[in-house]
């Protein structure tokens, strides 16, 4: 599967809310699976958004079709601040789904990996982390997704805040050593994102 994911700053909320809503129109698209995101936690005005296609030829022939007709809609309301593709190479539960009505709360990660050490990363992605991410109350589901350049996605969807906080405090640092964490990775940016309902395709 393929994952797009946007990031961008918003200029115009109230029109890029208008926008945002027209982009249900992805539900005629061969090989669309869905569509969701929000508002940073972190970053004032930032949104990020994720797409989940089931094929890059699906996504190429969206882009050559009405994928500019819709983006129009849009135009003036926000400012571009990147846009990342990945390939899903593990579910972080069994299954996974881009469905996001029952998500409150998306966390995602993008790992800049050692190109010598990315075997040993996937290993302990499967491993280690996911096993602990599948476990925790409150993770609905995720994928972690590979990009060009040894770069990473792992991104989870969770029913609550509180509930993705407990997990946080209790088992990162200790997954973090447990994993090797630091001996694989050049650099790890992350956000906590608000999903807004609105905006599920």
């Amino acid at each position: 599967m393929l994952v797009k994911w946007i990031r961008c700053g918003v200029l115009d909320q109230a029109g890029f809310d208008r926008g945002q809503r027209r982009w249900a129109a992805l539900r005629q698209q061969p090989g669309f699976h869905g569509q969701g995101g929000g508002f940073s936690r972190s970053q004032p005005g930032v949104v990020h958004l994720f797409a989940f296609w089931d094929a890059r030829a699906s996504y190429d022939a969206f882009m050559a079709g009405p994928h500019d007709a819709l983006a129009a809609t849009q135009a003036g309301t926000f400012e571009m601040l990147a846009a990342r593709d990945f390939t899903t190479r593990l579910d972080v539960k069994v299954g996974f789904e881009p469905r996001f009505s029952d998500v409150d709360l998306l966390r995602v990660a993008l790992c800049k990996v050692r190109p010598e050490r990315v075997d040993h990363f996937v290993q302990m992605q499967e491993r280690v982390w996911n096993p602990a991410m599948a476990g925790s109350p409150g993770m609905l589901r995720g994928v972690f997704a590979q990009g060009v350049d040894d770069d990473f996605l792992v991104f989870s969807a969770w029913d609550t805040a509180t509930e993705r906080g407990k997990y946080r405090e209790s088992a990162v640092a200790r997954l973090s050593d447990r994993a090797g964490l630091d001996g694989d990775v050049l650099s790890v940016a992350g956000d906590v994102v608000d999903v807004v309902q609105a905006w599920t395709v």
